[in-house]
């Protein structure tokens, strides 16, 4: 087990005066079996005036806050100390034939009911033709669950570029197909499309990955960021099997989870609106992950 200090600081700045910010974020880590959160804090800078945490209905921490008074910046700062191990899986349940994590095709299936909301489209994970043509050379007759989803993400990793130009928050599972190319958020939406396409109940997970300096480097503060992985529902358990197909692998020791939904609209570190007349505004995100 290892311990991370995990640091995340969104700030914004405006060319004028903000008469009302309201907002909400996914900031604090899950409790999990292989998680554990011995600390967690976040600060909202100026104070809301109204703050509100809740557990959203998919189960993450969810903060929705209000600053009433005039503002030209804003941040929210938020800090946690996490303790996590590699997630364990039930070897029966990764051999079983993929087709039964199909929660809506055969819904008698333990925790099915559960998982069946994660089989269906999402906005920002549509059922395009291309993922579900590209997902069928994983998904063979019989195969394996965890061979299969394992194949699928080695395939995204090998043939869609890692390109932060390439997409924007905005761009869609049809625009990454077409491009081949995009980051984390869009590797983890076209894998759900392609799983779902075919009936496979997946989630979005949100969090952070920490990495490690080039060799010879040193490690800079600051200098890391969000990350998005998936989670498949292993068929007649509670288990999700977590892959990352932007590194091909799964998810290890080495991965802070902090919320998971349908796609990344459900779990945005942050997100809000703002009533200004300021015509422009700056956004600056900084991440730390620190093994302790």
């Amino acid at each position: 087990m290892t311990r991370y200090r995990v640091w995340h600081r969104t700030a914004y700045t405006y060319a004028g005066p903000v008469q009302d910010s309201v907002g909400q974020f996914h900031l604090t880590p899950r409790q999990l079996p292989w998680q554990q959160v011995a600390s967690s804090e976040t600060v909202v800078d100026p104070h809301p005036g109204d703050v509100a945490p809740d557990v959203d209905w998919f189960g993450n921490a969810s903060t929705y806050f209000h600053v009433t008074e005039p503002h030209s910046a804003l941040s929210i700062e938020a800090t946690s100390e996490v303790d996590v191990e590699t997630p364990r899986y039930d070897g029966g349940a990764l051999a079983l034939p993929w087709e039964r994590a199909r929660p809506l095709v055969d819904p008698g299936l333990p925790g099915a009911w559960r998982a069946a909301e994660y089989a269906i489209e999402s906005p920002r994970a549509r059922h395009v033709a291309e993922a579900a043509e590209y997902a069928a050379a994983s998904l063979t007759p019989g195969r394996p669950v965890g061979e299969a989803v394992t194949d699928l993400m080695r395939r995204i990793h090998r043939d869609f570029e890692y390109d932060s130009t390439a997409t924007t928050v905005t761009s869609t599972v049809a625009d990454a197909m077409l491009s081949r190319a995009g980051v984390c958020q869009d590797f983890a939406h076209v894998m759900l499309a392609c799983l779902r396409s075919h009936g496979v109940a997946a989630r979005y997970v949100s969090g952070y990955l920490a990495t490690q300096p080039p060799p010879g480097k040193e490690r800079v503060f600051g200098a890391d960021a969000s990350h998005a992985w998936i989670a498949v529902w292993l068929p007649g358990t509670d288990q999700w099997l977590s892959v990352d197909p932007t590194n091909d692998q799964w998810a290890n020791d080495r991965y802070v989870t902090v919320a998971w939904g349908r796609d990344y609209g459900d779990v945005a570190p942050v997100k809000g609106i703002i009533y200004t007349k300021a015509k422009t505004s700056t956004l600056r995100v900084q991440v730390d992950v620190a093994p302790l």
